[in-house]
């Protein structure tokens, strides 16, 4: 018997009004780790800076050797940013900071 996961509703700020369900856990815990490593304002920081700062904060059982980590920070960057929590900056490459 397979063990059932708590679900948790996330949207994407490219897909509004759409929303998918994934792993409580694994969000929540990437979130927590996003948003600590996210800086207050600009300049914020890049994608790929925020896949490496992100790791050294996540549980390793639920990430284990920082597995799925990158989807995992982007799925969440998308649902933060569509609920106005994370602001994309215009310039190039992109970064974010919290809003």
């Amino acid at each position: 018997m397979s063990k059932k996961t708590e679900k948790i509703a996330v949207e994407n700020i490219n897909t509004p009004g759409k929303t998918t369900n994934v792993d409580a856990g694994k969000y929540m815990a990437m979130k927590d780790a996003f948003l600590k490593v996210l800086p207050d304002t600009s300049p914020g920081l890049t994608q790929n800076e925020i896949h490496s700062q992100v790791q050294a904060h996540l549980p390793e059982a639920l990430f284990p050797g920082g597995a799925t980590a990158g989807w995992w920070a982007k799925t969440v960057q998308l649902d933060l940013e569509a609920k106005g929590i994370v602001e994309r900056e215009s310039c190039k490459p992109l970064r974010w900071h919290k809003s």
